[in-house]
């Protein structure tokens, strides 16, 4: 790469900050860019500064907005009872696609990871409980994943909760449909047979 001049080089080397892009991968996108007419290239830098300067969190529940209130937020046909708790915004459009859920949504911002210096003070812990309190939710799902700091995560927020008069559920783990049981680990294995359910 030594060869290219610094303007693509600078080009490469910002290109691969994007995730799962690679050396190779960052060249050849660059190469991309600049091999086609120059507009293509302009319409990516201003769509992409756009939803920079655009873009915001959502004030109710942190999702992506360009005003005030995201769209989910300002969706009357909702149901409004249950509220679902979730690390990030992308985790939104997760469970969105899904179409197994039509409520209201919360982004904490994260999970707690004292190693990492993040406590409940850097998460949006404070406002879910001032939402719990205003908005009357009949339940709070948690939906924050299975690793260690999202299950701790989890655990503080059951705590903080337990004054409220709402029903704290989480998401249930277990076997992946379609999947066999021979290529399921044991901690897979555990959270299933915990959280079995009666068949009717």
């Amino acid at each position: 790469m030594s060869s290219y001049p610094p303007a693509v080089l600078r080009l490469i080397h910002s290109l691969k900050q994007l995730p799962s892009i690679g050396a190779r991968s960052a060249e050849r996108l660059a190469l991309h860019l600049l091999d086609h007419e120059p507009e293509s290239a302009h319409e990516i830098a201003n769509a992409i500064r756009e939803a920079r300067d655009c873009i915001r969190p959502c004030t109710r529940c942190g999702f992506f907005a360009e005003a005030d209130l995201c769209l989910i937020c300002q969706d009357q046909q909702r149901l409004g009872q249950p509220l679902c708790v979730v690390q990030h915004p992308a985790d939104v459009l997760v469970i969105e696609r899904s179409q197994a859920f039509r409520g209201y949504y919360h982004v904490l911002g994260g999970v707690l990871s004292p190693l990492d210096g993040i406590g409940p003070e850097d998460l949006r812990i404070q406002s879910l409980k001032e939402r719990i309190q205003k908005e009357s939710f009949s339940e709070v799902i948690l939906a924050l994943g299975a690793d260690v700091r999202a299950e701790t995560t989890s655990l503080y927020l059951l705590n903080e909760l337990r004054e409220s008069s709402v029903t704290v559920t989480q998401l249930a783990t277990g076997i992946s449909v379609g999947g066999p049981l021979e290529f399921a680990d044991s901690a897979t294995l555990a959270h299933a047979l915990e959280g079995r359910k009666k068949l009717e």
